[in-house]
């Protein structure tokens, strides 16, 4: 039987919420083998004694970046924003693949990077090279490429939900408004008061209210299916729970058109992606059917009084949102079949 030879696999910052679901999810990948974790806080401890879950499954010692780039074919990064473009080019520079989890690599425009982000690009043509990638949306731009930017959580779940309705012209893009709820994993491992147990239990509310930095993300996504310029009012709320986003996006018809006929659009568009399913009609996209998956449930409804179409949209912010579709990414610039290491089925309960 002739043997499979795996890729390599390392995760910088292994041991934040996005680097152990992605380290998760990878054991369970078939081609991959891990070839190194690394973490500046828990150097020379196993990943383990951090997530005691993983025990007996990956006992590995968190070592320093430079031995998870030597070991590895592909890196993940899953750090602060800031700090995946030395990273990048270690890994470049070594013939190897970069996947960034983090906002380094999502922005085209370095001037919204500098507004959004307040800070520059660093190594100009890193950008020159790099794809940012929704597979569903932008796979065809990924083959070939050794440097990928990662979408941000709530970016992926509007994309998905607004594409059919922006790439058939049927709303206007102008002035979209997007409601957003993201759970308490969205904000990081990292404490802070406002996810401090007492502050978020039994609690409810936006925050960054028309200032998040997912902002310019979702207009350069928005504006590049419409060709051209979206703008949008984003407001983002804090849900108590571990994981999950619901996007209720509100769109202004350009014409006349039955919900039964948006809704064949959809279903034409998402007709070969598996892991998007767009609901029967009457239904409503719930966050409790995509959780530990890598799948994005898109419900539509018409506000026939306003001439308003209403999309919801969910994902697992940490599958979908980031650690799936980040494999996602792997599997395209890898030659693997896109969904490989990712068949995972939602829990009932």
């Amino acid at each position: 039987m002739e043997q499979i030879t795996k890729i390599k696999v390392g995760i910088i910052g292994a041991t934040g919420y996005a680097g152990e679901e992605l380290l998760r999810l990878l054991l369970i990948h078939p081609q991959v083998e891990i070839g190194g974790i690394s973490s500046v806080s828990f150097e020379g401890e196993s990943i383990s004694k951090v997530y005691p879950s993983l025990s007996g499954f990956c006992d590995m010692v968190l070592s320093d970046e430079d031995t998870v780039i030597q070991n590895s074919d592909v890196i993940f990064a899953s750090l602060p924003h800031g700090l995946s473009e030395p990273k990048a080019k270690k890994c470049l520079e070594q013939g190897k693949s970069f996947i960034d989890l983090g906002a380094d690599f999502r922005l085209y425009d370095e001037k919204d990077y500098q507004q959004w982000y307040g800070l520059t690009y660093q190594e100009k043509d890193l950008h020159e090279q790099a794809v940012y990638c929704i597979p569903e949306l932008h796979r065809s731009l990924a083959a070939g490429r050794k440097l990928i930017g990662n979408p941000g959580c709530y970016p992926t779940s509007i994309a998905l939900g607004l594409a059919p309705a922006v790439k058939a012209g049927l709303i206007r893009v102008d002035n979209l408004i997007i409601d957003s709820k993201s759970g308490v994993t969205g904000a990081g491992r990292g404490l802070s008061q406002t996810t401090h147990y007492p502050d978020c239990n039994e609690a409810f509310a936006p925050y960054k209210v028309a200032a998040h930095r997912h902002t310019p993300e979702i207009e350069q996504t928005i504006s590049g299916l419409a060709r051209e310029q979206a703008t949008i009012t984003f407001v983002p709320h804090l849900l108590p729970v571990n994981r999950g986003i619901v996007s209720t996006i509100y769109a202004d018809l350009k014409q006349e058109i039955s919900l039964e006929d948006i809704h064949r659009q959809y279903d034409s568009f998402y007709q070969n992606e598996q892991f998007v399913r767009v609901m029967p009609l009457g239904s409503f996209a719930n966050l409790k059917n995509v959780t530990f998956s890598n799948m994005c449930d898109i419900s539509l409804h018409l506000d026939v009084r306003t001439h308003r179409l209403i999309i919801v949209s969910t994902i697992d912010n940490m599958i979908k949102g980031a650690a799936g579709q980040a494999i996602q990414n792997m599997n395209l610039i890898c030659g693997l079949p896109e969904d490989t290491g990712l068949h995972l089925v939602p829990p009932a309960f």
